[in-house]
């Protein structure tokens, strides 16, 4: 798949995350790579048959202090290769394990815990809104699933 066509999954991924996440993201770069470097995966102990399929650098915001600013966007990286390689090339798998690893590494962003993150990526595996995205007159919260 080219570059290409992986950036226009990753945006109709984005359409499909939590609008919790999405109404509040502030300052944070999404960029695709290839795939990991070695070193990365040595650091963060991943090992064959595993695979980073994303991975959020900055500051999380409940770390972040009153004079927080001036800074470099934080980064979300999105790794192609293992993306794909893990949906074997099927494009609606890759929107959705592009939209569940957005959601994951959102989730480190705002500072929640990996049990919350679960929790989130389950209702989105299951195509539930987040009932934190439901508004009044909204039955279905809007979700963009």
């Amino acid at each position: 798949m080219t570059r290409d066509d992986f950036e226009a999954l990753v945006r109709e991924a984005i359409d499909t995350i939590p609008r919790r996440f999405a109404r509040h993201i502030r300052n944070v770069a999404i960029v695709i790579e290839d795939e990991p470097s070695p070193e990365l995966l040595e650091e963060m102990e991943i090992t064959p048959p595993d695979s980073l399929l994303g991975l959020y650098q900055g500051t999380p915001l409940p770390e972040r202090r009153w004079d927080h600013g001036n800074a470099l966007p934080d980064k979300i990286s999105l790794y192609q290769l293992p993306i794909e390689d893990e949906c074997d090339g099927d494009e609606d798998e890759i929107v959705v394990a592009i939209g569940e690893t957005l959601i994951h590494e959102l989730g480190h962003y705002f500072g929640m815990s990996e049990e919350e993150i679960m929790e989130v990526e389950d209702r989105y595996w299951r195509g539930e809104p987040d009932p934190a995205d439901v508004e009044p007159g909204e039955p279905d919260g809007g979700a963009g699933r």
